[in-house]
């Protein structure tokens, strides 16, 4: 199999630079570092299609291992012909290799290899040579054997039918066609079986749809209700046409003398062997299917919520909230550092609303606080009606906004919380990673692990290796794009950035620590453990601010240092104006030069990578954050009470699911905008119109007081 080019069509894109990118991820280069750093080899592939090429490249390379294992394995037992060699060979999916593996392989003992043990193998072969002439019983007679528990001519029948039904069971050819009728014309039905206490699958007690036309999200919901043991999964399957199919391509004459056997031994093969492994590989393919979507879901959503921008100079008070045990309060300056925490009780059950209040305003006077972030979590929506009480009770100037906590528990209990705030209470780190997950999202969501601040659907359900893998690479894309400052970032934060393990992410720390801090990229060659092949992965996402040199600053790759300033001296700058941000026109200088085209054959440099540095040198320091959705301060509140239809309200995206998005709006209920009213017109997904933490208006369409629904539309609001 050519590997590139199958990828090339795969993908759409020419087989060069998928041989390129294959030498690169062979060479042990990160997608990151190939994504950002090799562009004219790989003809600029995004990061998100480069991983996909290297999971396919994965997949491709092991299906080429289990071709050449299969072929020594039929080898071994002398059973492999030229024709079946070139069959395995040309497959192209690892099923088919498996299902033209399968008569071969090693079984545990069934009906069929016991009657092969008790000598009536001959006798089937027999059989399915299809005899026109001759006698059955006269036949099956020779083949009696008490000794071998062959008593009868039944025996000897019965035996070479079990046989003919195993070698019907693992027939390639016959497996591939009735996985397709099944996958085409078989209906799922549903049925309830058990206590569904909260009705959550009411919608499936009587439910059937065709298998091909199943969304995602009904697949895992169903999959759900079956393991819960409320519903009850069927497939109808159109037994009679596969049936069929095997009779005519079995019993090739109408007259054979074994018709009846072999008929009788084509049901049975379909009914005990047949028919329960198709539904099992079914049922298993519409899980994967949509295992892989919601694992998509979940990285699509965890992107923005990660690249939500940093809120930079403010003052925070932030606010874990609870009932019984109260809310937890910490104070953090503009650095993140911690100032103060304390614990107030303004919900059930002690009500202390007044006090509450008092303390509040106390602290804000106290710390001169701007931002009051609120977790979104359980007491979220009460503890944001007291906060907007009171903010309408006094004069400074201050706002409230709901931040994500998904996590922040995990990250209360875990050993590095223990290490970050060790004398302080497991409870009041949680406030202290909502308030700096509001002022740095990035760097306080790495220290969770991603599955915990995942946003999407039946994430314990799903295969939790895929999941992991996913949304580390989502992480790791994201800390490499925006890039981390090498003299503040955390070993969490350094851990994904391309090429750095945990271990030299440590050292780095740990050699800041005691050395000073980093002054340029090269000093960091000086560290234990990071040789060069981790320089050149990383160096480039390291920013080092106000350091010897503006463009440890960027993303420019200390590679291309010796290229930047032979462009900034053909365009009569000094390496200062960088620093001092005098580059901001450098476009306008090109255009005097010539052709960007021209320059960067001068140059000796791709057009890609010098439009990289350019982008850089005119703004260093830039973070990518900023063209991204801000956070959505208020000042008041609603109730669903005050939701009237057709009122157009702004709000943020908190997730986003196959079937729609769902929007906080400001009161307890996020509001559903089902994915036919995303937009105007027909969209495939919801994700082709909204991402997580984007701002929106929306209008409203129906409120369910007592389901706690809010129904919402976007059509015809711009967003």
């Amino acid at each position: 199999m050519d590997i590139a080019l199958k990828i090339a069509k795969e993908f759409d894109i020419r087989k060069k630079q998928v041989e390129d990118t294959i030498t690169l991820i062979d060479e042990g280069n990160t997608i990151p570092f190939i994504a950002r750093y090799r562009k004219e080899a790989t003809g600029e592939l995004s990061d998100e299609l480069l991983r996909d090429l290297d999971e396919m490249l994965t997949y491709l390379r092991n299906l080429e291992n289990r071709k050449e294992e299969v072929i020594r394995l039929i080898g071994e037992q002398d059973k492999l012909t030229d024709e079946l060699e070139k069959e395995i060979l040309s497959a192209e999916k690892l099923q088919r290799v498996e299902d033209l593996y399968r008569p071969y392989k090693q079984k545990r003992r069934t009906r069929a290899t016991k009657a092969k043990e008790k000598g009536l193998e001959p006798l089937a072969e027999i059989i399915l040579q299809g005899r026109e002439e001759g006698n059955i019983e006269e036949i099956a007679e020779e083949f009696i054997d008490e000794e071998k528990e062959v008593n009868s001519i039944e025996d000897a029948i019965n035996g070479a039918k079990d046989i003919i039904a195993e070698i019907i069971s693992d027939n390639a050819d016959f497996r591939k066609y009735i996985r397709g009728v099944w996958y085409n014309k078989t209906v799922l039905t549903s049925k309830v079986d058990g206590e569904d206490e909260n009705k959550t699958y009411e919608m499936y007690y009587e439910y059937n749809e065709e298998v091909k036309k199943i969304a995602n999200h009904r697949i895992l919901a169903i999959n759900r209700g079956e393991k819960e043991n409320i519903l009850k999964i069927s497939l109808e399957s159109p037994d009679d046409i596969v049936v069929d199919y095997i009779k005519r391509n079995t019993i090739r004459k109408e007259n054979y003398i074994f018709k009846d056997i072999i008929n009788e031994a084509i049901e049975d093969s379909y009914k005990r062997l047949i028919a329960p492994s198709i539904e099992r590989e079914i049922r298993n393919i519409l899980t994967e299917r949509a295992e892989e979507e919601a694992i998509k879901v979940f990285a699509k959503n965890t992107k923005p919520l990660l690249m939500i921008p940093p809120v930079t100079g403010v003052r925070v008070m932030a606010v874990d909230p609870s009932f019984r045990t109260g809310c937890k309060i910490a104070i953090l300056d503009e650095t993140g550092k911690l100032l103060d925490y304390t614990t107030i009780y303004p919900n059930e059950p002690q009500n202390k609303v007044e006090e509450s209040k008092a303390i509040m305003k106390d602290l804000i006077k106290k710390y001169k606080i701007d931002l009051i972030p609120i977790g979104n979590g359980t007491a979220s929506r009460e503890t944001e009606t007291i906060v907007s009480d009171m903010i309408s009770e006094m004069s400074e100037e201050v706002y409230y906004t709901i931040v994500s906590e998904a996590g922040a528990s995990v990250y209360s209990a875990s050993k590095l919380a223990t290490e970050e705030y060790p004398d302080v209470n497991v409870s009041i780190r949680g406030a202290i990673s909502i308030g700096r997950r509001l002022q740095d999202p990035l760097a306080e969501l790495v220290k969770i692990d991603p599955k915990s601040i995942g946003v999407g659907q039946y994430q314990h359900d799903l295969n939790q290796k895929k999941l992991t893998d996913s949304l580390k690479s989502v992480v790791e894309d994201c800390v490499n794009t925006v890039g981390v400052d090498l003299n503040t970032a955390s070993p969490s934060l350094l851990n994904y950035v391309a090429g750095l393990s945990p271990a030299v992410s440590k050292n780095i720390v740990k050699h800041r620590e005691e050395i000073g801090v980093f002054k340029n990229r090269k000093d960091i060659k000086k560290v234990k453990r990071l040789g060069g092949k981790t320089f050149e992965q990383c160096a480039g996402f390291l920013r080092i601010a106000g350091g010897d040199n503006p463009l440890d600053n960027t993303s420019v790759h200390p590679e291309s240092y010796k290229t930047t300033m032979k462009l900034i001296e053909k365009l009569g700058y000094i390496k200062e104006d960088i620093k001092e941000g005098k580059l901001k026109n450098i476009e306008e200088k090109i255009k005097e030069y010539g052709e960007i085209e021209d320059l960067a054959n001068d140059l000796e440099v791709g057009l890609p990578t010098l439009l990289d540095i350019v982008t850089e040198i005119k703004k260093p320091g830039r973070d990518p954050r900023e063209d991204m959705p801000k956070p959505l301060f208020r000042s008041d509140v609603l109730k669903m009470e005050d939701l009237k239809k057709d009122m157009i309200l702004s709000g943020t995206v908190r997730n986003v699911v196959d079937f729609g998005a769902f929007v906080d709006i400001g009161v307890k209920q996020d509001g559903l905008v089902h994915v036919s009213q995303l937009s105007d017109r027909f969209i495939k997904s919801p994700m082709d119109i909204v991402s997580v933490g984007d701002s929106v208006d929306v209008k409203v369409m129906d409120v369910d007081l007592v389901k706690g629904r809010i129904s919402l539309t976007m059509k015809g609001l711009k967003r």
